[in-house]
């Protein structure tokens, strides 16, 4: 996904002002195994997250220079595992890891589509806690793709995709 179209003004997101789901949070705790991974994947699928940018490109110098700007960019972290694209559930969590970084709504399919673009291989979500949660591989390549991982009644779990309009 693009970042530019990813970070313009929407109004699907009015009034959010950043507060963390609690279920989702609470779901994140409890991936300890691999059902609570998947309980806390179902439970991302449905929520708002905030992808961070912050100013890069040329800013320096003391004085005004129109001719000076500053580019908004995706915020990646490498260390020896890889590379991730952060993420985060709240405001919170976001301020605690950056306070001057700007917060973009967006869905966790907006988010792992985002990844590959913006140079990363992982979505590291909430890294400076309450509790960091990596999505990689498999599931990020099917999120990317516009899934979501919903729990059935019967508990089994699924891949959905909703089917785009068609036009008449």
């Amino acid at each position: 996904m693009d970042l530019r179209t990813l970070a313009q003004p929407s109004s699907r997101f009015a009034g959010d002002h950043g507060e963390p789901d609690p279920v989702t949070r609470a779901a994140i705790a409890k991936a300890v195994d691999q059902p609570g991974y998947i309980r806390a994947l179902v439970a991302l699928c449905t929520s708002r997250l905030l992808l961070p940018i912050v100013a890069s490109g040329d800013e320096g110098g003391s004085e005004p220079d129109p001719d000076r700007h500053a580019e908004m960019a995706a915020v990646t972290l490498t260390d020896e595992t890889g590379t991730y694209l952060l993420a985060f559930t709240g405001i919170d969590a976001l301020r605690a890891w950056q306070p001057d970084a700007r917060p973009v709504p967006c869905l966790l399919d907006e988010l792992a589509a985002t990844v590959e673009p913006a140079g990363a291989s992982r979505l590291l979500i909430d890294a400076a806690g309450p509790v960091p949660f990596v999505i990689e591989g498999d599931p990020l390549a099917r999120l990317a793709d516009g899934n979501a991982l919903v729990e059935l009644d019967s508990g089994e779990f699924a891949w959905i995709k909703a089917e785009e309009p068609v036009a008449h």
